[in-house]
C-alpha cells in the first residue's frame, strides 16, 4: 500500500461507504473502478469542495501534513507537535487526524506514518499555514548569525515568521532597509521580486521551532453566553409564532381583497409594500420577509394574467383551514428551505437599482445551508443559551475557514428566526430544534403554546379583554366586528361603529353578531354594545346602490333631499333622477364610499334588488412547484454501498483477466509506442504497431457479439506479453520500449492519480504521448501539475518545460530509481 490508490483499495467496504457519504460528489455519476475513485478524490473541483467543509482544526492538521510530508513522513505524535496541542489538546487533535483520513485528505502507510493525498498542496494553495512554497536543495538556515544582524533583523523575522511570508522591500534609506539586506545576504530572506522579499520555508519552520501553527484551533464555546429560563424561551418562541401565523392570515386577507400588481421585471412594488406594512402595523423590513415566507409557502402567487397580480392561492384555503401549530410548520418548513433573501429588500443592486419584494433576483442558492448552519450552531449550545450574532459568526468561521458567510446576513437569518418563532429570547426553542433535526416541529410548537381561550371579559365601555390566547373561532370574530387594540398575555379589542359596520358588510346579521357575542362573553353582552350593534344595523341597509354608471334609491324621498347639491359630492355629480332615485358618474364602490363618508349607511344592491354584501370576490392561483424540493431517493448510505459493491466488481475484472493472460494487468497495455530505434513504428493488419518477433493485432469483427470489452482487453494483453518477450530474446529492452509492467498504467483514472502522486513527491515518471500525427513519443518528465485536463511537467534532459493534454497522454510508468 505505497500509493494512494493502493490505499484506497485497502480499505473496508464500510470505510468506502463512509466516504463516499461524506463527499458524494465521489460517486455522481458512478465511477468504474477504484482508480477512477481515486482519480476523482484527487481532482482539484472535488478537492475544494471537501476542504471547503472542513473545521479549522482539520485544516490545520491537513496543512501540517502537507508541509511535513517529506523524505520522513510525519505521524500522529509529529502533528500533535506540529500544531502545538498540549496533553489536553491531543484527543481532539487525534479526531481532526480521523477526520482528515476519512475524508481521503490525508492516508496513513502501513507503518502509521501520514500522507496529504495527491493535489491537496495545490489545492491548499501557495502559502499553506502562512509558509512560503517548499525549495528543492534548502539547509538549514544559520540562524547563529542573526545575533550578528543590524538592529531591525528581529521585527522583520517576527513579522513573517507566522506569515504571511511575504513583506515589502523598504524604500532606500528606510529604517529596516539595511536589516533586509543583511537577511537577504545571509539567506534569511529572498528576493521575490523588486519590491518584495520572502521568508523561506525551512527558516520560517526553524524560527517557528518545527511548529506549523500557533495553537490548535479549538471549538469556540457559548461560555459567555447568557443562559435563558426555559420556560422563557418556550413562551417567546410560542408569542412570534403565533404572532406570524396571524400576520400571514391577515396578509393574504388583505390581498384578497385588494391583490398588488407584479412590477414589469418581476416583484412587488415600493408602494404596495409600504401599504402592506401600515395595514399590518409593522415596518418595511418585516412585511418584506412576511410577504417572502408566504410566496415560499406557496400561499401566494402571480396569477399569470395580462396585468398580473399578487392572488392567493388554493393552497391557502387550505392552510388557513389548518390549527395554529400546522400552519405555523409550513411556514417554517418554507422558510428553513427557501433559496430567498428578504433583508436584502429595500437595498440597491450593482446597478443600482432597488431591489423589491418578490424580485427574482432575490434568490442565493447557498442560503438554505446557512440557515442549516446557523441552527446547528445554536443547537450546539447548551440548552437555552442565547449567543450573539458575533459568537455564531466565529463559530461558522472554525466549522468552514475556506468558505466564511458575511456577518449581514448571519445577523439576519438570527433575526428571521427571532420573527418567525424558531428562536425564543435569542435562544433556540424547542421547535426550531424539531425543525432542524426534521422531528415534528407542530407537535413541538403546541407543547409551548399556552391552551386556546374562548371567552371575552365584555365591558360597558364598548371594550373586551381575552385572558390569554384567543381560540380560532374567538380569533375569527375579533377580526370581523372588533378593532385590537394591544396585545400580550391578554388580548384588548374595541368596538366600533366602523367595525360593526365591516361584519354587517360581510352579511352578518345584528342578531347574529349579538348571539355570536353571547356565546364567547363570560356573562351577558353590555347594553352600550349592544345598543352600538343595533343603531348601525338600523341604519344599515336603508340606502342601496346600484350602477347606472351607479344609482342611489330609497323609500324615504327625505333621505336623499340635499345630496345632489351637496359640494361634497359634487366629484361625482350626483342627479336625481326621481324623488327617490339618484345616480352618480361614479363606480358603485365610490358612492358607497363618499355617501359612508357623509354620515350614511347605504348598502349595495344587484338588478333584481337583492342586497349585495361588500365582500370582494375570492381569486386564487395554483402555487408553483418548490424548486427546493427534495428528489425522492435512495438514502445516501444506500446508493454509497451500492457504488462500492461496482467499484469492487469493476476493480476485480482486470485481475482475473491478469490470471488468464500470465498474470500482467491489463492497466498496463501501452498501444502505439515507438520502438528503441526512435523511428515510426512498422503497422500490420488495421495499423496495429509490431516490432520483429511480435504478432500484429488479429482483425476486429464489429458485427461479432461474443467480442466484448473484457475479451478485446484480454487479447491486447496477449499481444503485448508477446510483444515483451519478442524483444527480450533480442535483449533490446530500453526505456522507449513498450513495457508491460504493474507499475504504469494507461488506464485513464489510474494514470491521473500516478501523475498527481509523482507531482507531490516530485519524482520523474515515463510518459507515453500521442503526438496529432498519431505517433507516440516516450519522454522522460517531472509533472509538476495536472489540473484542468492538461499536466505541466518539467523535461530535466531537455531544460525544457511542456503542457500537454491529458487525453494525449497514452500511458504512464515511474522512471527507474
Amino acid at each position: 500500500m505505497a500509493t494512494f490508490t493502493g490505499y484506497l483499495r485497502a480499505r473496508s467496504d464500510d470505510e468506502l461507504v463512509a466516504l463516499l457519504v461524506r463527499r458524494p460528489d465521489l460517486a455522481t455519476p458512478h465511477p468504474a473502478t477504484l482508480a477512477s475513485l481515486a482519480a476523482r478524490a484527487t481532482s482539484r473541483a472535488s478537492l475544494d469542495r471537501a476542504l471547503t467543509w472542513v473545521d479549522a482544526l482539520v485544516l490545520q492538521v491537513v496543512e501540517a501534513v502537507v508541509v511535513l510530508d517529506g523524505p520522513r513522513a510525519p505521524t500522529r505524535a509529529d502533528l500533535h507537535v506540529a500544531v502545538g496541542a498540549t496533553g489536553a489538546d491531543a484527543p481532539v487533535v487525534d479526531r481532526a487526524v480521523d477526520d482528515a483520513v476519512a475524508l481521503a485528505l490525508v492516508w496513513p502507510d502501513d507503518e502509521g506514518a501520514l500522507h496529504a493525498a495527491p493535489g491537496v498542496g495545490d489545492a491548499l494553495g501557495s502559502s499553506v499555514a502562512g509558509l512560503a512554497p517548499a525549495a528543492d536543495g534548502t539547509t538549514d538556515a544559520p540562524l547563529a548569525d542573526v545575533a550578528d544582524a543590524p538592529a531591525g533583523a528581529g521585527p522583520v523575522l517576527d513579522a513573517l515568521t507566522w506569515g504571511p511570508p511575504v513583506g515589502l522591500v523598504p524604500p532606500p534609506g528606510a529604517p529596516g532597509g539595511e536589516a533586509v539586506r543583511w537577511l537577504v545576504e545571509h539567506g534569511l530572506l529572498e528576493r521575490g521580486d523588486g519590491r518584495h522579499v520572502v521568508l523561506p520555508r525551512h527558516v520560517a519552520l526553524t524560527l517557528r521551532g518545527g511548529r506549523t501553527h500557533r495553537a490548535p484551533a479549538l471549538a469556540p464555546t457559548f461560555a459567555d453566553a447568557p443562559v435563558r429560563d426555559t420556560a422563557t424561551v418556550a413562551a417567546e418562541s410560542a408569542r412570534a409564532a403565533e404572532q406570524t401565523v396571524r400576520l400571514v392570515r391577515q396578509l393574504l386577507a388583505r390581498w384578497e381583497q385588494t391583490p398588488p400588481g407584479v412590477l414589469r421585471a418581476g416583484g412587488l412594488g415600493a408602494r404596495d409594500l409600504r401599504r402592506t406594512a401600515q395595514g399590518l402595523d409593522v415596518d418595511d423590513a418585516h412585511a418584506a420577509w412576511l410577504v417572502e415566507t408566504a410566496a415560499s409557502a406557496g400561499l401566494v402567487a402571480d396569477d399569470g394574467e395580462e396585468t398580473p397580480t399578487f392572488v392567493t392561492t388554493l393552497e391557502a384555503d387550505v392552510w388557513a383551514a389548518q390549527d395554529l401549530a400546522p400552519r405555523w410548520a409550513v411556514l417554517a418548513r418554507a422558510w428553513l428551505t427557501s433559496a430567498r433573501t428578504p433583508w436584502l429588500v429595500g437595498g440597491r443592486d450593482e446597478r443600482g437599482a432597488l431591489r423589491s419584494a418578490l424580485d427574482p433576483e432575490l434568490t442565493r442558492p447557498w442560503v438554505p445551508r446557512l440557515r442549516r448552519a446557523v441552527l446547528d450552531v445554536l443547537a450546539s449550545a447548551p440548552v437555552g443559551a442565547a449567543p450573539t450574532p458575533q459568537d455564531v459568526h466565529a463559530a461558522l468561521q472554525w466549522r468552514s475557514p475556506r468558505s466564511v458567510p458575511p456577518l449581514t446576513a448571519v445577523e439576519a437569518i438570527l433575526a428571521d428566526a427571532a420573527r418567525l418563532g424558531v428562536l425564543g429570547a435569542g435562544a433556540l426553542a424547542a421547535a426550531g430544534r424539531a425543525l432542524l433535526t426534521g422531528d415534528d416541529a407542530a407537535e413541538a410548537l403546541a407543547a409551548d403554546l399556552p391552551a386556546p381561550v374562548d371567552e371575552i371579559l365584555l365591558q360597558g365601555d364598548l371594550t373586551g379583554i381575552v385572558p390569554g390566547r384567543p381560540g380560532a373561532e374567538l380569533e375569527d370574530l375579533l377580526d370581523l366586528a372588533a378593532v385590537v387594540e394591544s396585545r400580550g398575555g391578554a388580548v384588548t379589542v374595541r368596538f366600533t361603529a366602523d367595525s360593526v359596520l365591516r361584519a354587517l358588510d360581510q352579511g352578518t346579521t345584528a342578531d347574529d353578531l349579538l348571539a355570536r357575542l353571547a356565546a364567547a362573553a363570560r356573562g351577558r353582552v353590555p347594553q352600550p354594545l349592544e345598543y352600538l350593534v343595533r343603531d348601525v344595523a338600523r341604519k344599515h341597509g336603508r340606502l342601496r346602490a346600484g350602477a347606472a354608471s351607479s344609482y342611489v334609491r330609497a323609500d324615504d324621498p327625505a333621505l336623499l333631499a340635499g345630496l345632489a347639491d351637496d359640494p361634497r359630492l359634487a366629484v361625482l355629480r350626483p342627479r336625481l333622477l326621481a324623488p327617490t332615485v339618484l345616480v352618480a358618474d361614479a363606480s358603485p364602490a365610490e358612492l358607497l364610499a363618499a355617501l359612508r363618508a357623509r354620515g350614511l349607511a347605504p348598502v349595495a344592491e344587484d338588478a333584481r334588488g337583492a342586497v349585495v354584501h361588500a365582500v370582494a370576490p375570492e381569486r386564487r392561483a395554483r402555487a408553483r412547484g418548490s424548486r427546493v424540493a427534495p428528489v425522492r431517493e435512495r438514502p445516501l448510505p444506500e446508493r454509497a454501498a451500492a457504488v462500492v459493491a461496482t467499484l469492487r466488481r469493476g476493480d476485480a475484472e482486470p485481475d482475473a483477466h491478469a490470471g488468464r493472460t500470465g498474470g500482467v494487468r491489463s492497466g498496463s497495455v501501452r498501444s502505439g509506442a515507438v520502438p528503441s530505434g526512435g523511428g515510426p513504428a512498422r503497422t500490420g493488419r488495421r495499423g496495429a504497431p509490431t516490432d520483429e518477433g511480435a504478432e500484429a493485432l488479429d482483425p476486429v469483427d464489429p458485427a461479432d457479439p461474443g467480442q466484448d470489452a473484457d475479451s478485446l482487453r484480454a487479447r491486447a494483453t496477449g499481444v503485448a506479453q508477446r510483444t515483451a518477450a519478442s524483444r527480450a530474446r533480442r535483449g533490446a529492452t530500453p526505456p522507449s520500449s513498450a513495457r508491460a509492467t504493474s507499475d504504469g498504467t494507461s488506464e485513464p483514472g489510474a494514470l491521473l492519480v500516478l501523475l498527481r502522486e509523482a507531482a507531490q513527491a516530485r519524482t520523474s515518471v515515463w510518459l507515453e504521448v500521442v503526438g496529432p500525427d498519431g505517433r507516440s513519443q516516450r519522454r522522460l518528465v517531472r509533472p509538476l501539475k495536472v489540473e484542468g485536463g492538461r499536466l505541466r511537467a518539467l523535461d530535466e534532459q531537455r531544460e525544457a518545460e511542456l503542457t500537454v493534454a491529458v487525453h494525449r497522454i497514452a500511458g504512464v510508468d515511474p522512471a527507474d530509481t
